[in-house]
């Protein structure tokens, strides 16, 4: 296992993405699902200590991975994480990918079950600048790759609201919620209310069963 170092030749990582290392232990076994390059994937390796694996869709996010020592495999969420023993790590992170997959309901039952806890992040199309532009231009936004709302991976949209009734259907536990500002503030929410949907550009939850 790697061992935790100083990160002074790494430059600093997404505000987002610190938070979501943040909420996970050194020294504990992470999956990070749809890890991108390994951004957050090499972070929690070089500088928590963290036995970390990762899963990507992409071959080109794989060999960035690779390229950095890191431990990823070529897969797809939506079909592979069946294949992994229950309680195989401590944490499964799902960041910003939940909204491109064809079946979160079910995405999220392999995350608590692979893993004690599953820390999902992802846009809040709840937002009120989300709103406000849906409002004034009548166009849906085109959020992540893509310019355009038919060429972004964005397949299922949700908001913090939907997000947490849907968590309540499954029976997981929020053990923690964030919201991130688009000016990079964070603010811990206590309740999931509709001015929490609305501040929130983008929400993360760390979660387990009840």
């Amino acid at each position: 296992m790697a061992q935790p170092r100083s990160d002074h030749h790494r430059g600093p990582i997404r505000k987002d993405l610190a938070l979501i290392a943040d909420m996970i232990e050194s020294g504990t076994r992470v999956l990070d699902i749809g890890c991108g390059e390994g951004v957050l994937l090499d972070h929690l390796v070089h500088v928590k200590g963290v036995d970390g694996r990762g899963i990507e869709l992409s071959q080109a996010g794989v060999n960035a991975c690779v390229r950095q020592g890191l431990s990823v495999i070529q897969g797809d969420a939506d079909t592979d994480l069946v294949d992994y023993p229950s309680l195989a790590f401590d944490y499964a992170v799902l960041s910003e990918t939940l909204q491109a997959t064809r079946a979160p309901d079910e995405l999220l039952r392999q995350l608590v079950r692979i893993a004690r806890h599953a820390i999902v992040s992802f846009t809040n199309f709840g937002h009120w600048r989300i709103r406000w532009n849906l409002f004034l231009g009548g166009r849906m936004p085109a959020i992540g790759e893509g310019e355009h709302w038919y060429d972004t991976p964005n397949i299922h949209l949700c908001t913090m609201l939907d997000f947490s009734e849907l968590c309540d259907q499954l029976d997981l536990r929020v053990v923690r919620a964030v919201s991130v500002g688009n000016d990079g503030v964070s603010r811990e929410i206590r309740r999931i209310g509709r001015a929490a949907n609305l501040r929130g550009a983008k929400g993360i939850f760390l979660l387990t069963h009840n």
